[in-house]
C-alpha cells in the first residue's frame, strides 16, 4: 500500500469514528448499522444490546430514588464510569470494524493498519485468522475479550473511578444486591439477559459478554429481540422497552434530553496483550441457558422504588 492511499484510509477511519463517537445513542446505532450490513460480524449486534443498556443506565440516575438516594456528584461520577467506557471500547472497536468493511469493498486485507490505530497484537492476529477461516464465534469471543481488556486500565482501574465509583458505599450496595442486568429486550415484553456481579473483575466481565452472545442468539431470543430494535428507536430511556411491559415505574428521560456531549481526552493507548496475554478459559464460548429475568429484575427495581418513598415519608 502506497503512503498516500494508507494516509486517505486512515483519515476515513479516524474521521467516520469520530464522528459516531460522540454519545451513546450515535455509538448505538452506529453498531446496530453495521451488524446490518455485515451480520456476520455477531460482536456488532451484541455491542449495540449492551450499548442500549449502559444508556438506560445512564438515564436511571435521573429518576427520583437515584437523585434522593446519591449526591449529584456520586450520580455524574457514574455517568462518567458509563460514558468513558461506552466511549473507549467504541474508539478502539469501530476503526477495526471499518477496517474490515473497507477490505471487503478494495478486495485487499487492510488489517496492517490496526498498527497505527494502537489496536492491540492480540486483535491484528484474530483478524487476519478470520479473514482466512470466516469462524464467526471465534472472532465475536476475541472482540468480547479485547472489548473488556480495553476498559480494563484506563477505566476500572484508573484511580479517579476506582476511589470514587467502584469503592463507594451505593456500588458496594448495587453488586452485593446485583441489582443491576443487562437486558436483552423484545417486542413479545420478555427481557432476558444476566444479572452483573463483579463487574471490576475482567474474568466476570468477559464470562458476561459471552453469557450475553449465547442467550441473544439462541433461536428463542434472536428473533424477537431484532424485531425490538429494528422497530424501536434507541432514545437511552428504559420506556424504549417498558412499553411492552405490565410495569408501572415513572418514565425515565431520553438520553439527549438530560446529557451534554462529553469532550473526552484519548490517553496513550498501551497494548494490554503484550502485557497480559489471554487466558484460556476466556477463548470457550459460554453455553449458557437463556434466562427470562424481568420478573427478577423488576422485583430488585421495586424494593429501591419503595426504598425510597418510605425514606421519603419518614424524612
Amino acid at each position: 500500500m502506497i503512503d498516500s492511499q494508507k494516509r486517505d484510509y486512515l483519515y476515513y477511519i479516524i474521521n467516520k469514528t469520530r464522528k459516531y463517537n460522540i454519545d451513546n445513542i450515535s455509538r448505538t446505532k452506529a453498531y446496530q448499522h453495521f451488524y446490518m450490513k455485515h451480520p456476520e460480524i455477531k460482536w456488532a449486534l451484541v455491542a449495540s444490546i449492551v450499548s442500549r443498556n449502559a444508556g438506560w443506565n445512564m438515564t436511571d440516575l435521573c429518576l427520583p430514588p437515584y437523585k434522593k438516594l446519591l449526591s449529584e456528584r456520586e450520580r455524574t461520577q457514574l455517568f462518567m464510569t458509563y460514558e468513558r467506557a461506552n466511549w473507549l471500547i467504541f474508539s478502539d472497536a469501530f476503526p477495526q470494524l471499518l477496517i474490515y468493511e473497507l477490505s471487503l469493498k478494495s478486495d485487499l486485507k487492510l488489517f496492517d493498519l490496526l498498527d497505527d490505530l494502537h489496536v492491540s497484537k492480540f486483535m491484528k492476529e484474530e483478524w487476519l485468522i478470520f479473514s482466512k477461516t470466516k469462524n464467526k464465534d471465534r472472532l465475536m469471543i476475541a472482540l468480547i475479550i479485547n472489548e473488556q481488556n480495553v476498559i480494563q486500565h484506563p477505566v476500572i482501574s484508573q484511580p479517579y473511578f476506582r476511589k470514587n465509583v467502584f469503592l463507594s458505599l451505593p456500588y458496594v450496595l448495587q453488586n452485593n444486591l446485583m441489582l443491576n442486568a443487562v437486558l436483552l429486550p423484545t417486542s413479545t415484553g420478555r427481557l432476558y439477559g444476566s444479572f452483573i456481579h463483579g463487574f471490576t473483575n475482567v474474568n466476570n466481565r468477559i464470562r458476561l459478554g459471552k453469557k450475553l452472545a449465547t442467550q441473544l442468539f439462541h433461536p428463542v431470543v434472536y428473533p424477537s429481540l431484532m424485531d425490538f430494535i429494528l422497530r424501536i428507536e434507541h432514545t437511552g430511556s428504559r420506556y424504549d422497552y417498558e412499553r411492552f411491559l405490565s410495569v408501572n415505574f415513572p418514565k425515565s428521560p431520553m438520553l439527549r434530553t438530560i446529557y451534554p456531549i462529553v469532550d473526552h481526552q484519548d490517553n496513550i493507548r498501551i497494548d494490554w496483550y503484550k502485557s497480559g496475554g489471554v487466558k484460556k478459559k476466556w477463548l470457550s464460548l459460554e453455553q449458557d441457558e437463556i434466562e427470562e429475568i424481568s420478573k427478577s429484575f423488576y422485583n430488585k427495581r421495586n424494593l429501591l422504588f419503595a426504598y425510597f418513598y418510605i425514606k421519603n415519608i419518614f424524612n
